[in-house]
């Protein structure tokens, strides 16, 4: 007899099948465009074996961590290592394929751009393509397999704390490296030299633009696999306590609504790549649109014929991924300088640095009313829909078309990289303001991304968190328990001390940067007027090194967290722990995203030459509040999404322990 669920995962095989395969035309695309030019070709090349050394260094100081952790799990459950290590692989693979990519992808860009923004717009945009079919499909494929070969998915709990664990080193220590190298490159080039952005005179230039792939490009897609993964596993778990009412039961639901999401990703990428014209944001806003148009209609059909759930499944779903939709686009209003906030932040800049930086907060801080409220009632509907399981599948919904909004994303960094490569290889003028103009429309992108990455976090945390009370067989948790209430307090104070330490490790490894810079400013004769050549290796040892020391100790801090507090105080406290932690993790990331992507625009919108332009004291206070929010933006908040998410996961494994 046919089994109908067994039919349903061999359709989701073949749905990632068509997926790779079409990635890799994408990829024949992109190296059929030759580099001709010899400095682009060279600068090109320095960025991706900069980046490159940085990934192999940084997997060689995670594998001792995934090799003990695995141990550990083999002794519990050979199962659950062998999850969690093709957890840990696929991110790892994930990240490595969509850095690639890009940094294969930045200089054919800034070639491109000689024939028109169009086809630069086309290689970018395809680049982000594959990292984002690469994240979803090797996500989909290990829940898919691991499904198959155990039939138990909380066994695969394990495959989300292996991406979880990667997720963390990749996000904690790229995002160190990015920012240092952007703040050293800044401070000294910009501030004390007046030289612009990407001058190949900087020192520090080519280690800024590693930055952008190891920061923006491996570390997103680890964060976004990672919640991708998490949100359909803590579905999957949820759904099985379940009875069906279908043609297929709860636990595949998830698996299903992935899949058509990878699926209509896949028509949404086709459509940008033939609608392509000079204005990307409207392209990106349609693709994203329609994309989303054709999975809801896809879900609602899967729900009449084979759910059967009176339109509750597909109900929560639409709730999920308008939620993540709406949080994408609250965050582009508030850091986009087409808008108020943004502008206004440009404006206080006139009186001082001081001023921009207090605008800046405050746009920040203001701007989490919005993905909250959401958040808050897309649970609240859920849960009355579907109970603890609604919430789990709209966070499902939300990361559904995961592939293209994370490549949007990941087309931002590329044209950042295509904008540099432009000035340092001297391409002129005409080429550089294309490329300028690509470059704005990534930093959107990148601000709605992140505010997608957050909101998704926020949500597959709380399902987490559902997750872990039904394994700690807790019903309720007591807030007249002093220990559920101590556990809500640490929880709380957690976010701003891993904050903290991820700053702190930004100036420190800035200032390394900073001193070598000057250095050679100082040292090297002909330099500033650029008649010698800048050490651009120094750099870029200096920051990897910086960055691979500096992440160890937030890491450490995120994975023995819920274990001591688990195994000390209890199960209850380790509750209010999860409690405390996703509330002010969430409204610091939001917070810290925005400010950060806010102070960005407002220094890009002066350098459009609005309010005295490159070079003002307008600029230079743009500037300082730029060079506080990169941290801010790249590092430490985007890293919190990945420590709420980790320390539920750690929860959820140790549960049955206490």
């Amino acid at each position: 007899m046919f089994d109908f669920n067994i039919g349903i995962l061999y359709s989701i095989l073949l749905i990632i099948a068509v997926s790779f395969a079409f990635a890799l035309i994408l990829v024949n695309q992109i190296k059929k465009r030759k580099i001709k030019n010899p400095d682009v070709k060279h600068i090109s090349s320095a960025i991706r074996e900069g980046a490159r050394a940085f990934l192999n260094k940084e997997y060689k100081a995670v594998i001792l961590f995934v090799i003990i952790a695995g141990c550990l799990l083999f002794v519990k459950d050979y199962r659950m290592g062998l999850a969690f290590l093709t957890g840990a692989l696929f991110s790892a693979l994930s990240g490595n394929i969509g850095m690639k990519i890009a940094t294969l992808s930045n200089g054919r860009v800034a070639e491109a751009l000689k024939d028109g923004v169009k086809p630069g717009l086309n290689i970018a945009f395809n680049s982000g393509s594959v990292m984002g079919i690469v994240v979803s499909g090797l996500g989909l494929l290990g829940i898919v397999v691991l499904y198959l070969l155990f039939r138990d998915p909380q066994l695969i709990y394990g495959f989300g704390f292996g991406a979880s664990s990667v997720a963390l080193f990749a996000r904690v220590g790229g995002g160190i490296y990015t920012k240092a190298a952007d703040v050293g490159a800044d401070i000294v080039g910009k501030v004390e030299a007046g030289i612009p952005e990407d001058d190949p005179r900087n020192p520090a230039v080519i280690a800024d633009n590693v930055g952008d792939n190891v920061g923006d490009v491996a570390g997103m897609g680890a964060d976004l696999f990672e919640s991708y993964v998490d949100s359909i596993i803590v579905a999957m778990v949820l759904g099985a306590s379940l009875v069906s009412t279908g043609l297929i039961n709860y636990v595949m639901t998830p698996l299903l609504i992935a899949g058509i999401g990878l699926l209509s990703s896949l028509i949404g990428i086709i459509l940008i790549n033939v609608l392509s014209r000079d204005d990307a944001q409207k392209v990106f806003n349609l693709g994203t649109i329609i994309t989303a148009a054709v999975s809801i209609g896809l879900v609602f059909a899967l729900d009449y014929f084979v759910v059967h759930s009176g339109f509750k499944v597909s109900s929560v779903y639409l709730i999920g991924l308008f939620a993540g939709l709406g949080i994408g686009y609250w965050s582009q209003y508030y850091t986009s300088s087409d808008y108020i906030p943004t502008r206004r932040i440009a404006e206080e800049s006139q009186t001082g640095g001081a001023t921009n930086i207090i605008a800046g907060l405050a746009t920040g801080m203001k701007s989490t009313s919005g993905p909250i409220i959401m958040i808050s009632i897309a649970i609240l509907l859920a849960y009355k829909l579907l109970g603890i399981y609604g919430i789990a599948v709209s966070g499902v919904g939300m990361l559904s078309i995961l592939a293209l909004t994370l490549a949007v994303d990941c087309y931002g960094p590329v044209a950042d990289n295509a904008a540099g490569i432009a000035e340092m290889a001297h391409l002129g003028p005409e080429i550089r303001e294309r490329a300028e103009k690509l470059d704005a429309v990534g930093n959107t992108t990148a601000a709605v991304g992140k505010g997608f990455a957050i909101g998704s976090a926020a949500l597959t945390s709380l399902a987490l968190l559902m997750g872990y009370l039904c394994m700690a067989h807790i019903k309720i948790l007591d807030l007249t328990n002093p220990y559920v209430f101590t556990g809500i307090f640490i929880g709380g104070l957690l976010p701003f001390l891993f904050s903290s330490l991820v700053m702190e490790a930004v100036g420190r490894a800035a200032t390394k940067i900073i001193e070598e810079v000057r250095r050679q400013f100082t040292e090297i004769k002909g330099l500033r007027e650029g008649k010698a050549k800048a050490e651009y290796g120094k750099c870029v040892e200096i920051v990897t090194s910086g960055a691979l020391r500096e992440m160890i100790l937030p890491a450490v801090l995120a994975i023995i967290t819920p274990i001591i507090i688990g195994f000390i105080f209890g199960k209850e406290a380790l509750g209010g722990l999860l409690v405390g932690s996703i509330t002010t993790g969430f409204l610091l990331a939001v917070m810290m995203a925005n400010s950060g992507g806010a102070w960005d625009n407002a220094k890009k919108y002066i350098e459009s030459g609005k309010l005295g332009g490159k070079g003002s004291a307008t600029h230079k206070a743009a500037v300082i509040g730029d060079t506080v929010g990169d941290p801010f933006k790249d590092t430490a908040g985007p890293s919190l999404n990945i420590l709420i998410k980790l320390i539920s996961i750690v929860a959820i494994l140790i549960a049955p322990l206490l």
